[in-house]
Order: structure tokens, then sequence, then C-alpha cells
């Protein structure tokens, strides 16, 4: 699979921002959207694709899924994902993994088939990495693209676990994690001792050629990263800039998190 590079992409388009009074006004909104594109596609014989994230940002989006589901009817049976990122070297079984993370808080509440589920394997030996990030990429081009991709952002500004200094020509591998990033999971995993160095994550390039992005961001802590992401040019020491780049992006924010200044 070819790279692809700014130029390829166009000239920076900026995302829509929306600013809702809270996080939890934010995800309903948004798992609305969702829940109309899988049941549109479901109607028309096919299968939703949706990329998802972790850590405690997408928990609310998750949980009114889950409600969706249970209260409104909405099947997942329909439904096929693919997670940005899992920390190298963690079994599926462990507590601080993306899989027991995803089991925990969408997976084992609705109806989605195990096979339909595509998570990275943090337990890939290292010299499969290449092979099996390739087949990561395959498999989502098998499975026609993504439909709406989730994002989180982290302090460092990336997405995904696409650290700085990460560009655009990115696709899935294996990346060293920052030590604003570690020291940020420190609380989860016990100690900074404790967090894994590495990671398995899709790229930039990944991400982009979703059909539809949306990161979300709550809280003050969220601001001022958001607003540089926002501000930049598509830079690889904001990887998150890039998504002014994409077609059909968004970012979804609580008033805590949004801007100072009102993006052009």
């Amino acid at each position: 699979m070819s790279n692809l590079s700014m130029e390829q992409w166009g000239e920076p388009i900026g995302p829509e921002v929306m600013v809702h009074s809270t996080s939890q006004q934010a995800v309903e909104q948004l798992a609305g959207e969702i829940a109309a594109g899988i049941r549109k596609r479901t109607r028309q014989g096919g299968r939703y694709v949706l990329g998802l994230a972790t850590g405690s940002t997408p928990i609310p989006l998750y949980e009114e899924l889950v409600r969706l589901h249970r209260e409104e009817g909405l099947s997942f049976e329909k439904v096929t994902t693919f997670n940005l990122d899992e920390y190298y070297g963690l079994s599926p079984e462990s507590e601080q993994s993306y899989h027991h993370f995803m089991q925990k808080h969408l997976f084992s509440k609705v109806d989605i088939a195990p096979e339909r589920i595509h998570i990275p394997d943090g337990m890939v030996p290292r010299n499969e990495v290449e092979r099996y990030c390739a087949e990561y990429e395959e498999a989502i081009t098998q499975a026609g693209g993504i439909d709406l991709q989730i994002l989180g952002i982290g302090r460092t500004g990336h997405i995904g676990f696409n650290e700085p200094p990460s560009d655009d020509s990115t696709r899935t591998r294996l990346v060293t994690l920052d030590p604003v990033t570690r020291q940020d999971a420190a609380s989860d995993f016990g100690g900074l001792d404790f967090v894994p160095k590495e990671a398995i994550t899709m790229g930039i390039a990944t991400i982009l050629e979703a059909r539809t992005a949306v990161l979300l961001a709550w809280g003050e802590r969220k601001q001022e990263i958001v607003s540089r992401s926002l501000a930049s040019s598509p830079s690889s020491s904001i990887p998150a800039s890039f998504l002014n780049l994409h077609q059909d992006a968004a970012y979804l924010l609580d008033e805590a998190a949004a801007p100072e200044f009102q993006p052009a």
C-alpha cells in the first residue's frame, strides 16, 4: 500500500467545531448519529464500520450506545469495529489492555459478533510486527474502509498513539510512547515503571482515510492542546493537526475544552 503525502490530501479545510454545555449532551448527539448510520447501512444490507478509541474520554459515548442497544433496540449485528491501538507487550487478558477495556465498556454489553471485532494484538512477536500491521491495514480495506472514526487527543497532540513527530504518511505500526503519555497512564498501571514503552497504532494516513472522523475532548485539561491543534497548520509536531486536511472531520467538545478563539 502506497503512502499518502500532505500534497495528496489537499489544502487544509478546518474541521467543524461543535461545543456542547456538557460531555453528556455531546455524546448523545454523536451516539444518535452513529445509530442512524448503523440502521441505514443495515437497511441497505451492508455493514457499518466503526473505528474506536479508548481511554476515559469515549466511555460516556459507549455508555450511551449501550443504552440505545438496551432501551431502543439498536443492534450491532451488522457492525464491524477497528480499534486504534493497543499497548505492546500486554495480553488481551491484562486489565490495562485495550482488549479488556473494550469488552468492559462496550462489546460484552451489545450484540456484536466477536469475529467482527478488530483490536491490535499487543503480543505479536517483534519479528512479525511489520507483517501483522500490514494485515491490519488490509483488514480495514477488505471491510470497505472505516465509516466513522472516533478519536481522543493526548497532551502531546497524539491521535491514536501517533506521537510527535508523526506525519500523514504513517500507517499501522509499532511506536515508542512519549514520556508525557506514559506519565498520564501511570495511575492506571500502578506507577510509571509498569507502563509499557511501546504500542501498536493505526497511522495518521489510516485515520485520514476514514470517511468521517470525530475527535472528542472534555475538560479544561484538554483546552490547550485542542486550541493548538485547531490553530496549527498540519504538522508532525502536533499530529492531531492533520485532521485539518480531512474532508469530513469534527471536534466534539464540552465548554471547558473549547478553544478561546473561534476557528476560521
